[in-house]
């Protein structure tokens, strides 16, 4: 049988994507298996505004074998155990959408239909002291999980922030010492086989091929491969995601904490992200261009700063939606190549680690089977439109009324998909989640709880169990996750430790 088998990857494009790709090929190829080259220009600037994550993260990390306090310090990270709404029900209301669950099912009932019976009866707390990661995270408390799954401290789950520009220069250093070759240079052509269309090598100014059999597309929003070259088209999701641009900077901290979560607070014409990292803030505004200039944009992320701006702030412009096929070819688009939905859920990173997964679990060879990549599109479809029906709740579950943005969000049709979602749970509390979804039900059940869709009624089989001995349990629960947090060092100290931990090192 002849040897099919792949021998060079040409990834065009670094940054995140980029490097997160070289990382995962680099580990799960073994030595000369393939060559691996990434092309990058450092005419192309990139500046870290601050990164945040959710907790397939730290998968990634795992696959990779990274150390999780040498990744922090290196990319100056903290840790994210939740994310803060504010303003987003309505002015002067905020919630929090934690990692990990909301107490312990009992008897196969889950454990927010007991909540809302209780709450019917007026003897339940807020949903949010039934998770550990939101009472560590309003505390402000952390540290590692405990590997014993008896231990409560078993049940915190986190992710995290970081620089993003460190974080790719994280990754750059890992993949070049197993083998991948960087290329730096500007692609200003690309070449074709003439009766497959497959590409076959880029051109870089002053003439250099880098030719290759198997083509990563990391080249950001243009799309150079996928879009610009093969012509997989873009489904726009603009009327369900107005938000089309950014304003971004960085600040500095006001104070000595550093919390535990991320914050998004709601402006009149969109929203404004708040990430802690250990040397600075990271924030912007995203907005609608529809509804608010540039100019306001900018003044009014600039006046709801944590502290003075350590650059000036820039402009982003984007588009919410998906190319129509991921993989064509032998070119695979990873990253904003791929797709982009905007940064309120942290899943831009998640989407490149999603792609890279099922790339290594459909990893093709020379033949390049169809079903392979209908396969990957069809899943990379699925993971993107469930995404996107999560990020549409926020908007659609609003109270506000005070701006026209937030009339045309509450008002709008919505997928097909959500809106059984929001009918089901709103009846008694139902969820069922579609294949390869990413948002487990704890996650919905925050934001809709967290948004005012409460259910009207609860599973009826939660009459079976004795509700006295679930109060009793519920309240046990909520005094051991209070305790169990208040036992934790602060997140700055926890922090602190690996930094002097490195110093320290011989």
């Amino acid at each position: 049988m002849s040897d099919v088998r792949i021998r060079s990857i040409v990834i065009v494009g670094g940054g995140t994507a980029g490097w997160m790709t070289a990382a995962a090929l680099a580990k799960a190829l073994a030595p000369n298996e393939a060559e691996i080259v990434l092309i990058e220009s450092d005419e192309i600037g990139r500046v870290g505004v601050g990164e945040a994550t959710i907790p397939p993260i730290t998968t990634f990390n795992q696959l990779l074998g990274v150390d999780e306090n040498e990744f922090v310090r290196e990319t100056k990270g903290s840790i994210k155990l939740a994310i803060e709404f504010v303003n987003w029900t309505r002015l002067g209301h905020r919630y929090l959408h934690p990692f990990g669950q909301f107490g312990y099912d009992i008897e196969a009932v889950k454990f927010h239909q007991f909540w809302r019976k209780l709450d019917l009866m007026g003897q339940a707390a807020p949903i949010e002291d039934y998770c550990f990661s939101a009472v560590a995270a309003k505390l402000g408390r952390f540290d590692w999980p405990s590997p014993d799954p008896r231990s409560v401290l078993s049940q915190l789950k986190y992710a995290y922030h970081f620089d993003a520009a460190l974080y790719a220069r994280f990754l750059r250093t890992y993949a070049e010492k197993r083998g991948v070759k960087r290329v730096e240079g500007k692609i200003v052509q690309v070449h074709q086989h003439g009766e497959t269309g497959f590409v076959e090598a880029v051109e870089l100014e002053g003439g250099r091929r880098v030719e290759g059999e198997f083509f990563v597309d990391c080249s950001g929003f243009r799309g150079l491969l996928i879009a610009q070259t093969l012509g997989a088209g873009f489904e726009d999701w603009s009327h369900w995601l107005p938000n089309d641009r950014a304003v971004a900077t960085q600040c500095e901290s006001a104070g000595p904490e550093i919390t535990p979560f991320t914050r998004a607070t709601a402006h009149k014409a969109g929203w404004q992200w708040r990430i802690p990292l250990q040397h600075r803030i990271g924030t912007g505004y995203v907005f609608s261009s529809s509804h608010i200039s540039d100019d306001e944009a900018t003044a009014t992320l600039l006046a709801n700063l944590d502290g003075p701006p350590v650059h000036d702030p820039w402009i982003l412009k984007f588009k919410g939606g998906r190319r129509e096929k991921f993989w064509s070819k032998n070119v695979l688009a990873v990253g904003l190549a791929g797709g982009f939905m905007e940064p309120l859920e942290s899943t831009s990173i998640h989407l490149i680690q999603a792609g890279i997964t099922r790339l290594l679990a459909l990893f093709p060879d020379r033949r390049f089977s169809r079903v392979e990549a209908d396969e990957y599109n069809r899943l990379m479809t699925s993971q993107y439109e469930r995404i996107r029906d999560f990020i549409v709740l926020h908007y659609k579950a609003t109270e506000r009324d005070d701006s026209p943005y937030w009339d045309y969000v509450r008002e709008m049709a919505i997928p097909e998909t959500l809106r059984t979602k929001i009918e089901l749970f709103r009846a008694r509390g139902r969820l069922f989640r579609y294949e390869d979804e990413l948002f487990a039900d704890a996650n919905w059940i925050a934001v809709m709880i967290g948004q005012n869709i409460v259910p009207e009624s609860y599973d009826p089989l939660a009459d079976a169990v004795d509700i006295r001995a679930v109060k009793e349990s519920a309240d046990r629960m909520r005094d051991l996750f209070r305790r169990a947090a208040e036992s934790l060092p602060p997140h700055r100290a926890f922090l602190d430790h690996i930094r002097t931990a490195k110093a320290s090192a011989p």
